[in-house]
Order: C-alpha cells, then structure tokens, then sequence
C-alpha cells in the first residue's frame, strides 16, 4: 500500500500546459475557423455561379446578355444574347465576341447553331439565319467551364449591322479556385 504522505495533491501534477502546447491550440483555432468559413460560405452559396445581365441600347437596337460573373471550374454557367429590334431583321444577324472569351469554356454548342463563323485575330464573328418574323432574336451557349481554367475572360459582345457595331457591352467572368 502507498504511503499517503507520498501521493501528490493532484493528477494533474507535471501536466501543465505549456507555451508550444497553447501556439498548437491557437493554431487548430484559427484552422478550424477557417474551415467553419468555407463551409459557411458554401452554404451560403457564395461559392458557386453568379450570374449577372449587361445592357446596351443604341437607337433602336438592344442587346442583353446574361452570362457568368464569377463561377468556378467544372460548373455549368449561363451565356445568352437577346437582341431586339423593332421591325425585326434581315436575313442574318451577326454577333462580335472578343476570340479568346470562349476558350475558358467546354461546350454543347450554340442553340441556333450560327450559320457562318469567322475568326480574325481578335473576334469570333457568328453569324445566324434569324426567324422569319419577329423583333427579338436569342441565342443561348450550353457550356461550362473547363476544369483546367484557372483564370477569367472579359469580352465584348456587339450586333453587326451590315458590318457596323449598333449595340455592344462589355462583360467579365472571374473564375475561383
């Protein structure tokens, strides 16, 4: 048997906390905040796509194109150009996108599919049959982005109207890791 004399007031004797041992808390703090951040902002859905709609109105013509603003790679986004002109189109209907802005894409395609495409050094001319009758045209790209984009494209969107610019906006796609 022990001699009580000898048995220490407490367990806990020779187990005090020490300076590394509170840098290692501290640390495991500030990790898991970090973590309870991210998923609360997954949560939220300020990770995923968000998308946004710009505008241009030049006499008679209007172009709307909703896209992504920021998105991520892998994830499906949206891109649609809506043009409007009172009175309705000539036979074709031509879009002006800066070249590079679809390369951060991978795609089904255009709905229409344009009639004609060109590319010179720095736009990608798409060119569609438009509808018989009617004053709005919209042409949707089924796409997402590429799982190896790691950057953002800005662009410019303008309708041609026998070649010469009548609407045009600008439009960014910044992509997160």
């Amino acid at each position: 048997m022990a001699d009580p004399a000898r048995l220490p007031e407490s367990t806990l004797v020779g187990l005090e906390t020490g300076e590394r041992e509170l840098s290692a808390a501290w640390g495991r703090r500030v990790v898991l905040a970090a973590m309870s951040a991210l998923v609360l902002a997954g949560a939220l859905g300020l990770l995923g796509v968000r998308t946004e709609t710009s505008t241009a109105t030049d006499g008679t013509w209007h172009l709307s194109v909703e896209h992504a603003s920021v998105a991520r790679a892998g994830l499906d986004v949206p891109w649609q150009a809506t043009v409007v002109h009172p009175g309705g189109f000539g036979k074709t209907l031509t879009l002006a996108v800066t070249g590079d802005y679809f390369d951060i894409y991978e795609t089904q395609g255009f709905h229409p599919e344009p009639s004609a495409t060109t590319r010179d050094a720095h736009t990608l001319y798409l060119t569609f049959d438009t509808p018989p009758s009617g004053d709005v045209f919209t042409v949707a790209y089924d796409a997402y982005i590429q799982p190896a984009s790691q950057q953002g494209r800005d662009a410019t969107v303008a309708v041609l109207d026998h070649g010469a610019t009548v609407a045009s906006v600008h439009i960014d796609t910044h992509l997160l890791p």
